[in-house]
């Protein structure tokens, strides 16, 4: 598994992982844009519904139900325990690229965006990118950043991306593990 992490000027996320899936690209993207599967993978994300538009589709509306543990980034105003998002689908391309944005409270797309690219692996199977690249601050990252200086800001910032990182590592070795026994 390879895992990739930069901060290029005009973003504040820019992470990803790689992992080799023996399965087909078709297969594996039917799986990763099944999003109300999303709880069997996600160390966060619980699942949830479609609430608009044609499941996976583009410009159809997710919202999703998460959870996070209080130890995560303990230190930082984050929120814990239940809540939901909502994402709207932004490209899906069968068989190689599924993304979606987080929207803010009044429904609008932010630049946080959630992505699994797909290509041809060794074998017939398939190398899935798990991803995720955040430009301009979220409604939510503003609010965060708001109640900490510039040195809790820059811990914060180094300290998600490695959370981050983390999260889609799991992620990746669980869709992998899924993929392979049969997407069961």
């Amino acid at each position: 598994m390879t895992v990739e992490s930069s901060q290029p000027a005009g973003e504040t996320f820019r992470v990803g992982v790689d992992v080799e899936i023996d399965a087909n690209p078709g297969t594996v993207f039917d799986y990763v844009a099944d999003l109300p599967r999303s709880g069997e993978w996600s160390p966060e994300c619980r699942g949830g519904d479609w609430v608009s538009g044609q499941p996976a589709a583009v410009g159809s509306v997710f919202r999703a139900r998460n959870h996070r543990r209080p130890d995560v980034v303990a230190w930082a105003p984050v929120v814990r325990g239940e809540w939901t998002t909502e994402c709207e689908i932004v490209e899906s391309t069968r068989p190689s690229a599924f993304r979606w944005a987080m929207r803010d409270r009044a429904g609008r797309r932010q630049q946080s965006v959630w992505s699994f690219e797909l290509r041809p692996g060794a074998a017939g199977g398939t190398v899935l990118t798990h991803a995720f690249w955040m430009g301009e601050l979220t409604e939510g990252m503003r609010g965060i950043l708001a109640e900490l200086d510039d040195a809790g800001r820059r811990r914060f910032v180094a300290e998600w991306a490695e959370k981050l990182r983390d999260d889609m590592e799991t992620s990746a070795n669980r869709i992998r593990a899924a993929v392979e026994r049969g997407g069961r």
